[in-house]
């Protein structure tokens, strides 16, 4: 198989898919969600879990200031929901009053797990890193919450009960069976 080369990487999208989380933060008596794909467990013991956040972004100032935020992981029913929370800054606008978004405090953090998620991780920041124009948080695990009817008897995510959400690049998301692509929170086309 020929492959093409490019040294010029101003975007790459080769990694992808990704499960698409919405992160959330809370601190100074303001919550904020964001869509974040950059994430991954890193540890079992300690259970640690890392999401990746450009300095730029508001979430990025609640997380320094709380030392904590949650990872919701979201059905693909969720898709709309996603791509509005990723159109938008917190800065500008309280995304949980003008998008609707339906969570509580968690049960270990203030920071909000969505009613819609399939699974959620509780974090308190254990460290943080900057590599490049973001920065890493660490956060150690403290509580998990799940929906079980989304999950096997053995452990599992139930495909047949719920379909992960994806992120693919760009405004591009799909499920185990398609692709739908999300404009501010309009499917555009599917496939």
């Amino acid at each position: 198989m020929t492959k093409i080369v490019r040294t010029e990487l101003d975007s790459y999208y080769y990694h992808y898919p990704a499960g698409a989380t919405i992160v959330t933060s809370h601190a100074n008596g303001r919550d904020n969600a964001m869509a974040v794909a950059w994430h991954t467990a890193i540890s079992r013991e300690a259970p640690i879990y890392l999401v990746s956040i450009s300095p730029k972004r508001f979430t990025h100032g609640l997380i320094v200031e709380s030392g904590e935020f949650a990872v919701n992981f979201m059905p693909m029913e969720s898709g709309s929901l996603v791509a509005q929370i990723a159109g938008c800054s917190g800065a500008d606008i309280d995304k949980f009053s003008e998008l609707d978004i339906q969570g509580q405090p968690g049960n270990q953090v203030k920071a909000s797990v969505l009613t819609d998620a399939q699974a959620a991780y509780e974090c308190k920041v254990v460290g943080q890193h900057t590599y490049g124009d973001h920065d890493v948080f660490f956060g150690e695990i403290v509580a998990v919450q799940w929906e079980p009817s989304a999950f096997s008897a053995e452990g599992p995510l139930d495909l047949d009960a719920v379909q992960p959400i994806l992120y693919l690049g760009e405004d591009y998301y799909a499920s185990s069976k398609g692709s739908v692509e999300f404009k501010r929170g309009q499917p555009a086309q599917t496939s």
